[in-house]
């Protein structure tokens, strides 16, 4: 009787073990790697960027729309290099090669300085106990998920490894589509369409949450478009500055306000909605009846992170 109790309680413990096993195996990303969630009122915020121009772009006008919001515990980087792409990302870091810019705000100061002018990825990636680094594919493979593999799961490990803070979250800024007439030859990779480069790189983007389970995405492309479909697009520009690069006024100050609500938000609690921040540069800049729909277009992206909401 003790025998057959023995081998009823073996033989339950081992179906429960996998069941669990496979309950884990359904649900877990195929690269293994489940995403820290953002840190909720910390007593201080740390936002490191790692790519090229876009991530400049993206990232510009963030310590202006901190000093307009009265936040001042928040540190910001930028790791960058123009043109980069994920492959050569990891080139660099396999490397040690010192190819990068590097730049910061500083708590208090929100203003953009540089700390390195050439720098390592691994040496960026050490210097703060970051608390979220954001990745993103150069802009013209930005539609292509297979360009992004496996080097984008190779820098995730070096984040993993060469970051102090073990519960880093990994985000994943969202690239827009380029002008109608942009005359860039990465266009061709999406039959010169910026409806088709838009859709591709939302399949991308939600490819890469399936496959990675990086689920913080910062929704840039599809703020842009949105803001495309109102009375502030330029066309062919199309909020752009030579076709791809986003313009330095409207362009650049929705793609801030992005940033701020898919991070700072639900981070500290401040939304970007009337925010007083404006600037003058750019082709479209930005005033007091114009910041609203830059700021409304990023708000809806960051609900609705792959359908254009239309004005």
């Amino acid at each position: 009787m003790e025998r057959f109790f023995f081998r009823l309680i073996l033989l339950l413990s081992l179906f429960l073990q996998q069941n669990r096993v496979w309950s884990q195996e359904e649900v877990a990303p195929a690269a293994g790697f489940r995403n820290n969630v953002l840190p909720r009122n910390p007593a201080s915020l740390r936002i490191l960027g790692i790519g090229n121009s876009f991530t400049d772009d993206g990232m510009q006008y963030l310590p202006d729309l901190l000093e307009h919001a009265g936040i001042e515990n928040v540190t910001l980087g930028r790791l960058v290099l123009g043109g980069c792409s994920l492959e050569r990302h990891y080139r660099l870091y396999t490397s040690g090669d010192p190819a990068y810019k590097y730049l910061k705000s500083y708590p208090g100061k929100n203003v953009w300085e540089e700390a390195k002018g050439q720098c390592t990825f691994r040496d960026a990636v050490a210097d703060e106990n970051w608390d979220i680094v954001v990745l993103q594919q150069v802009s013209q493979d930005a539609g292509m998920y297979e360009t992004c593999q496996p080097y984008l799961r190779q820098l995730m490990d070096a984040i993993a490894v060469n970051c102090s803070n073990a519960g880093v979250c990994i985000g994943w800024q969202m690239t827009w589509a380029y002008g109608r007439a942009s005359e860039h030859p990465g266009f061709a990779n999406y039959n010169r369409s910026q409806t088709d480069m838009y859709d591709a790189i939302v399949r991308t983007v939600k490819t890469l949450t399936a496959d990675t389970g990086i689920d913080i995405i910062i929704p840039s492309g599809t703020a842009v478009q949105n803001l495309r479909t109102g009375e502030m697009n330029n066309p062919p520009l199309d909020l752009t500055r030579d076709g791809y690069h986003i313009d330095l006024g409207a362009g650049r100050y929705t793609l801030a306000c992005t940033w701020f609500q898919a991070l700072i938000a639900p981070c500290l609690g401040k939304t970007v909605a009337g925010n007083s921040f404006r600037t003058k540069n750019g082709n479209v800049p930005v005033d007091d009846r114009t910041a609203d729909a830059c700021q409304k277009a990023a708000q809806h992206a960051c609900s609705n992170r792959f359908e254009v909401t239309e004005k």
